[in-house]
């Protein structure tokens, strides 16, 4: 089994930034894409940035220029500096990562979330 386990959340003006950390843990062999989802009250959960084990990055065009995913392979962890942030970007954010456990598939695997909320 795979545990995700994020922090970092939490509520910050309107122009401000926050940084989101994520670290796995458990039956891991290797993480292939690890990533940053989100949800805002209402709506479907979306992607806010992925990056692959080889880091190349891939960003919602909402939060490009203002989001940097990074990740730490030997730590097994994934993180996601946000600045300039707005109202908008209320939602909880759930770390994700596509673990190979050593079967015959990689799997995906969800944290738990955290809140971010932006107020105006």
């Amino acid at each position: 089994q795979v545990q995700l386990v994020e922090s970092g959340g939490g509520l910050v003006q309107a122009g401000g930034s926050l940084r989101l950390s994520c670290t796995a843990s458990g039956s891991i062999f290797s993480i292939n894409a690890m990533g940053w989802y989100r949800q805002a009250p209402g709506k479907q959960r979306e992607l806010a940035a992925t990056i692959a084990d080889g880091g190349k990055t891939n960003y919602a065009n909402s939060v490009k220029g203002r989001f940097t995913i990074s990740r730490d392979n030997a730590k097994n962890s994934v993180y996601l500096q946000m600045h300039s942030l707005q109202p908008e970007d209320t939602a909880v954010y759930y770390c994700h990562a596509l673990v190979n456990t050593g079967s015959y598939y990689p799997r995906n695997y969800w944290g738990q979330g955290t809140q971010v909320t932006v107020s105006s």
